[in-house]
């Protein structure tokens, strides 16, 4: 027989893998799924820059972990963000993919990277933010047609690889 702290532990630990939500706020549960820096940088890895293996991530330059990149990985797949698929033509490679849960976060991180280029200075260019500005439902569209079609096209080029162009400078701050 079981004494009573022992079932009083494993049903706390069982209720902490429900998942339970600290409150019923759309934003605070949408940042218990994807809003942790790392997990926001693979989606935009995903929608944006072409990127789809394990070793594409590594190799993306933002120095993730290996461990916390195979953390977030397996969580945005559990909330149903991202989908592993083996590669047909090597079974050992598995490529992500966003779901259509992930592509809606689209207008999220254009209006994320805006803002940031806005009021932070980034390797993004002016110009390239300010049209951006400007097209925001053709990038959007664009961004949505690229993952339809399954296009591994990057989206928006690599920030801070202006060719020698200055780095922008935020437009205002407060």
């Amino acid at each position: 027989m079981h004494s009573a702290s022992y079932i009083v532990n494993v049903l706390a630990v069982l209720r902490g893998c429900q998942s339970a939500r600290r409150s019923r706020c759309p934003v605070s549960i949408s940042l218990e799924r994807f809003g942790d820096r790392w997990s926001l940088l693979v989606i935009r890895d995903l929608m944006v820059r072409g990127l789809r293996t394990f070793k594409d991530f590594q190799n993306s330059g933002e120095g993730i972990a290996t461990n916390i990149l195979a953390d977030r990985l397996k969580r945005l797949e559990g909330v149903g963000i991202i989908t592993a698929e083996v590669e047909q033509s090597d079974g050992r490679r598995v490529n992500y993919r966003l779901t259509e849960k992930g592509i809606d976060l689209a207008p999220v991180l254009l209006e994320l990277l805006i803002w940031g280029a806005r009021h932070e200075e980034t390797g993004a260019s002016g110009e390239v933010i300010s049209d951006m500005e400007k097209k925001r439902a053709q990038i959007l569209s664009e961004a949505r047609r690229r993952w339809a079609e399954r296009d591994l096209t990057p989206l928006l080029p690599r920030f801070g690889d202006d060719n020698g162009r200055p780095r922008a400078k935020p437009s205002r701050r407060k």
